[in-house]
C-alpha cells in the first residue's frame, strides 16, 4: 500500500476537517492521486457537508442512490476512480465544526483496509533459533498482531462518546511525539517515553479507545508509515504463573515485538490489557504475598518497556480496570493518564440515540419522537457503563415482544431493563 495525504492548504485545527478516503478492497490506484483528487473535487463542492458524517459512493451507472456530496464527486472523478473508492468520512478532531463552510480546509487520507484476521505473535515470527520459546508463548496465547487499518477496527472510533475532546488530546499527544521525534528532541533532557495509560472502570472503552486510536494513527499516519500494526498483550494469561516460566515468557514475548518494530515503514501500538496484571504483583511480592520471582519477572518487563520506548515508530498504550493496583514505577512512565469514567447524562443520549439510529435504518423501530433525556437521567442515576448500554436496545426490543415497536415502547422497555438491573 502507497501511503497518501492530501491538505488543501496548510491551516489551524480550528477550521481542519479531516476526510478519509477508503478505497475498495480491489483498488488499484495511486492514494495520493484519489486523495488530491477528492480534494480538488471539495473545493468545487457548495453545500455545506455536515461533520462528522459518512458519505458512501456507488456509480450513477449502477442505479444506486448517493448522497448530493457523492454525486458530485462522482461527477469530478475520472473514470478509473468512480468505481475505486468505497465513502468518504469527515471528521474535525476539535469538534468544533458542525459544517463545512467556505473557511473550512481539507485534509484527506487514502487508504485500504485489511482482513480482520488477527494473527497470533507466535505464528507470525516463529523460528527456529526461537522455537522452545515461542512453543510457550503459543501455549499461553499471550498476544496477537493485527495490521491495521483494518475492518475489524473500521468505524470503532466513531463509536466512542466522551464529553471531555479525549480522542482530541491523544492524538495531539501523538503529533507532538512526532514532532519531537523528527526533531530529535533528547529525551533525556525532554522526558517522553510514548507510552499512554488509559485506567477507570470495567466497561467504559478503554480496550476500544486503544484500538480505535492505532487504527485512526493508521490512517492519519500513511505519509510517514506505509501501515500500522496492532499488537495485543493479554497481561492476565501471561502472568497466569509468577515464577521462571514467565519470566522466559515476557523475554521471548519481547524478542518477537523488537523483530516487528525492526521495520521502520510500519507504525506499531503495543496495548497491554488489564495492566494491574503485571505491575500489581511487584508490590504483592514486597508485601510477601507472592514469591520473590514476581518482582524480577515484572522488573524484567519494565526493562522491556524501556528498550521499545526508544524506538521512533513505538506507541505503547496500557489499560486498566484498577487503578489503584498499578505501581508507581510504571505509572511514572506513562506521558498521559487518561482517566475513562461512565458516561453522562448528555453522552448517554448520544450513544442511545445512536443506537436506535441504527434500528431506524434497518426499518425495525418506528421513530415517533421521544425525547432520549428521561432515560438518559435515569441510566446516568444507576451509574451504567458505555458497554451496557450498547446492549440496552437488545435487552429491551426483546422485552417488548414486539415485530415493530415505536420509540417510545422502547424506551419504557430500557426503563424496565434498567430498574430490573
Amino acid at each position: 500500500m502507497s501511503p497518501s495525504n492530501s491538505s488543501a492548504k496548510t491551516t489551524t485545527n480550528m477550521d481542519l476537517c479531516h476526510v478519509e478516503v477508503q478505497l475498495t478492497p480491489e483498488a488499484d490506484v495511486d492514494f495520493t492521486e484519489a486523495a488530491d483528487a477528492v480534494c480538488r473535487g471539495l473545493g468545487m463542492f457548495q453545500v455545506a457537508v455536515e461533520i462528522p458524517s459518512v458519505h458512501k459512493f456507488t456509480d450513477t451507472s449502477s442505479g444506486g442512490n448517493t448522497s448530493q456530496l457523492s454525486t458530485h464527486l462522482l461527477q469530478h472523478l475520472n473514470n478509473e476512480l468512480r468505481t475505486q473508492i468505497e465513502l468518504v468520512r469527515f471528521t474535525d478532531d476539535t469538534h468544533t465544526l458542525t459544517h463545512t463552510n467556505p473557511h473550512t480546509h481539507f485534509q484527506a487520507h487514502a487508504y485500504q483496509l485489511y482482513s480482520d484476521t488477527a494473527l497470533d505473535l507466535h505464528h507470525l515470527t516463529e523460528d527456529d533459533e526461537h522455537e522452545h520459546d515461542n512453543d510457550q508463548l503459543s501455549t499461553e496465547k499471550a498476544a496477537s498482531v493485527l495490521d491495521l487499518p483494518s475492518t475489524a477496527t473500521d468505524g470503532l472510533w466513531d463509536t466512542l462518546v466522551y464529553d471531555e475532546a479525549i480522542k482530541h488530546n491523544l492524538l495531539q499527544y501523538i503529533n507532538t511525539t512526532l514532532r519531537f521525534s523528527a526533531h530529535d528532541i533528547d529525551p533525556r533532557v525532554i522526558a517522553w517515553n510514548r507510552i499512554v495509560l488509559l485506567h477507570g472502570p470495567p466497561g467504559t472503552g478503554k480496550t476500544s479507545l486503544a484500538q480505535a486510536l492505532a487504527h485512526k494513527l493508521s490512517i492519519r499516519l500513511n505519509t510517514l508509515y506505509v501501515s500500522g500494526r496492532l499488537v495485543e498483550i493479554n497481561a492476565h494469561s501471561l502472568f497466569s504463573k509468577w515464577f521462571s516460566e514467565s519470566g522466559k515468557l515476557v523475554h521471548a514475548l519481547f524478542e518477537m515485538i523488537n523483530r516487528l518494530c525492526d521495520d521502520d515503514a510500519v507504525f506499531v501500538t503495543l496495548l497491554i490489557d488489564e495492566v494491574e496484571s503485571l505491575t500489581g504483583a511487584r508490590q504483592a511480592a514486597v508485601n510477601g504475598n507472592e514469591p520473590s520471582d514476581a518482582i524480577r519477572v515484572v522488573n524484567a518487563l519494565l526493562t522491556q518497556i524501556d528498550k521499545l520506548k526508544q524506538r521512533k515508530n513505538v506507541l505503547i498504550i496500557a489499560t486498566s480496570n484498577i487503578t489503584a493496583a498499578i505501581d508507581d514505577a510504571f505509572v511514572d512512565r506513562a506521558d498521559i493518564q487518561q482517566y475513562i469514567g461512565n458516561p453522562s447524562t448528555k453522552a448517554i443520549e448520544v450513544i442511545l440515540g445512536s443506537c436506535l439510529a441504527e434500528l431506524f435504518e434497518k426499518n425495525l423501530l418506528i421513530d415517533d419522537n421521544t425525547s432520549l433525556n428521561t432515560i438518559a437521567v435515569l441510566c446516568k442515576k444507576k451509574d451504567v457503563s458505555g458497554r451496557f448500554l450498547r446492549k440496552l436496545p437488545l435487552l429491551a426490543f426483546a422485552h417488548t415482544k414486539t415485530e415493530l415497536p415505536t420509540k417510545k415502547l422502547i424506551i419504557d422497555a430500557m426503563k424496565t431493563c434498567i430498574e430490573n438491573k
